[in-house]
C-alpha cells in the first residue's frame, strides 16, 4: 500500500498543472486531465486548490532570482541576463510559470496583471535600478531598462507561447547577450 503524503501529491498535481496550462492555455485544461495525469481524483485538486481557478494561480507563481544577475559591471550585463533568461527556457520547458502567464494572459486578464506585476517587480525596475546605480540619468536608465524588458519579453513570446524553436542554445544565448548589451549601452 501506498503511503499518503499531501505536499507530495499537491506538487505532483502542480507540476502537471504548469505543464498542461503551459501546453495548452487556461482554457482547454480541465481539472480532470489535470488530474488523470496526476494520477488522482478530480476531488483532491477541489480540496487542495478549491477547483480550477485555484490550482491556476498555485500554478502560476512564478519566483526567479534576479539578484545574482546585478552584481557586476554594466559591460557584461548582457552575458549574465543571458546566461540566466536561456537557463530558464531550457531548463523548465513546459512547466515554467511564467510561459503559463505568457500562454494566459491572453486569455484571462488576471494571468495579464500578474504578467505585468511580475514584470514590473522583477525585470522593469530592478533593471531600471541597476542601470541608474551604474551612473546613468534616471530617465536614460528608465528607457534602457524598458527596451531591455520589452525584447526579452518580445523573443520569449515569438519562441516560447508561438511554439517556435527556441533553436541552439549557445547561439540564442550569444545573440541575447550581444542585443541586451547594446540595449544597456545605448
Amino acid at each position: 500500500m501506498m503511503e499518503r503524503n499531501a505536499d507530495a501529491t499537491k506538487q505532483r498535481i502542480l507540476e502537471h498543472a504548469q505543464h498542461q496550462f503551459a501546453q495548452h492555455g487556461y482554457t482547454a485544461v480541465t481539472v480532470k486531465a489535470v488530474a488523470d495525469a496526476a494520477g488522482v481524483s478530480p476531488n483532491l485538486i477541489t480540496r487542495y486548490f478549491g477547483g480550477k481557478d485555484g490550482l491556476f494561480l498555485a500554478a502560476t507563481q512564478v519566483r526567479i532570482p534576479v539578484s545574482d544577475t546585478f552584481d557586476g559591471d554594466r559591460s557584461t550585463l548582457g552575458a549574465r541576463l543571458a546566461a540566466g533568461i536561456v537557463e530558464r527556457w531550457f531548463a523548465t520547458p513546459g512547466q515554467d510559470p511564467l510561459l503559463v502567464l505568457q500562454r494566459a494572459s491572453g486569455e484571462r486578464p488576471q494571468a495579464a496583471e500578474a504578467l505585468a506585476d511580475f514584470l514590473d517587480t522583477n525585470s522593469l525596475e530592478p533593471l531600471h535600478h541597476y542601470l541608474r546605480e551604474t551612473g546613468l540619468p534616471d530617465a536614460d536608465a528608465h528607457s534602457r531598462a524598458a527596451a531591455i524588458d520589452a525584447f526579452v519579453l518580445g523573443v520569449s513570446t515569438r519562441r516560447r507561447v508561438l511554439r517556435s524553436e527556441l533553436g541552439d542554445r549557445a547561439a540564442l544565448q550569444a545573440w541575447l547577450s550581444a542585443t541586451i548589451q547594446r540595449l544597456a549601452d545605448g
